[in-house]
């Protein structure tokens, strides 16, 4: 596996080696020992997610409260996906910038994102199918969000935002300015 730091270094991308021949392939999609040697300190998974999603689906960006805050490894299995990681820890050196990666079960890659982070994807394929792993169980009262368009973040999601299909929730996110619930 190969461990490669992005342009907020807490974000992580994952190249697992894939072994592959005429009958299919093997790859380890997790591996604990080397992901905390690379990552630098102990995870704990206690949840897996998988989701469905059509070309256009937007789902994001999520984060919840402490002490249910969530590190997250995420992957596309089928399909592909924009995949983008907002720092929305206010003394950090990288408040407000983001990390997008794309994901394609073609190229197998994964994203760490750590805490401290808003999450969020747009499915880029006709469809996709995505699995992510979590520190924290989901807790409802404590989900938060940030806006998709938020002007100052500045992401581009690749597609016109015309096709995007938001869910009702996502639609009245505040953006990172206006969240009240941020971390320090």
């Amino acid at each position: 596996m190969k461990f490669t730091p992005q342009a907020i270094p807490d974000v992580v991308l994952i190249e697992p080696t894939v072994h592959g021949d005429h009958r299919g392939y093997f790859t380890e999609t997790f591996r604990q020992d080397l992901f905390e040697e690379a990552i630098k300190y102990k995870v704990n998974f206690v949840q897996d997610n998988e989701s469905k999603s059509t070309k256009g689906v937007l789902r994001g960006l999520h984060y919840q409260l402490p002490l249910y805050t969530q590190a997250k490894l995420v992957r596309v299995i089928e399909g592909s996906v924009l995949d983008v990681a907002v720092d929305i820890r206010k003394s950090s050196p990288t408040f407000g910038q983001h990390v997008s990666v794309e994901l394609t079960a073609q190229n197998k890659h994964q994203l760490f994102v750590p805490h401290g982070f808003a999450h969020g994807f747009v499915v880029l394929s006709d469809s996709a199918t995505f699995a992510y792993k979590v520190d924290n169980y989901y807790a409802p009262e404590h989900d938060r969000g940030i806006a998709f368009n938020d002007q100052d973040l500045n992401i581009d999601w690749q597609l016109p935002l015309e096709i995007l299909q938001l869910s009702d929730k996502d639609k009245t996110r505040p953006t990172l300015a206006n969240a009240k619930d941020l971390f320090e």
